[in-house]
């Protein structure tokens, strides 16, 4: 009686199978032109019709105008129009903040001077005229003594920079009330101001 193999290949062995991977492949299956387009959109984010681009520009410019509305309470020079931008612009605020102007009591002097003027005592009415030609001599001898301080400042502060037009800017903001001024006051009547702007 002959004995069985002991090794003997049956063809229910599994046969192992090599699976080569690409070399420098990503990894990942490449979306389809579909696909790859949808994500595109949905990157750019582009509106595609007249309406979604009026919608844009009108998100963009409230957007803007926050901003603005925004810096004109801090001062935050990114958002301040274009008038007000730089260290020279925020320098002459603050230095027309810091200092008491008769050109304040401006309004209420021309007030009082106008209902002296209404009144039928001849006194009185000459009394309103005194006043507010006074009144007139008192603010354009403030506006001269600002622009003399402020230009001795601006040479201080600010060597070899040409500045345009600081006295007309500092002017029409010393002509209003303080708490109309725009951008808002960020010093007190009296602060003792920084020694750089830069």
């Amino acid at each position: 009686m002959r004995a069985a193999p002991v090794f003997r290949r049956t063809s229910s062995e599994p046969q192992t199978e090599t699976v080569t991977d690409k070399v420098g492949g990503k990894g990942r299956p490449t979306p389809s032109r579909k696909e790859a387009e949808a994500a595109a959109r949905a990157r750019a984010k582009v509106p595609r019709t007249r309406k979604e681009q009026a919608a844009a520009q009108r998100s963009a410019r409230g957007d803007t105008s926050r901003r603005m509305r925004e810096a004109m309470k801090t001062g935050d020079d990114r958002y301040l129009p274009a008038r007000d931008r730089g260290p020279a612009r925020r320098f002459i605020r603050d230095f027309v903040d810091a200092r008491f102007s008769f050109i304040e009591l401006m309004v209420p002097l021309l007030i009082v001077s106008m209902i002296l003027g209404y009144m039928n005592s001849p006194g009185a009415r000459q009394l309103g005229t005194t006043l507010m030609f006074t009144t007139i001599l008192v603010i354009i001898f403030d506006i001269v003594m600002l622009r003399f301080r402020l230009g001795r400042e601006l040479a201080r502060r600010f060597p070899g920079e040409k500045i345009k037009g600081p006295t007309r800017y500092a002017a029409m903001r010393s002509l209003q009330m303080k708490f109309l001024r725009l951008p808002k006051p960020q010093v007190k009547i009296g602060e003792k101001l920084p020694e750089t702007y830069r």
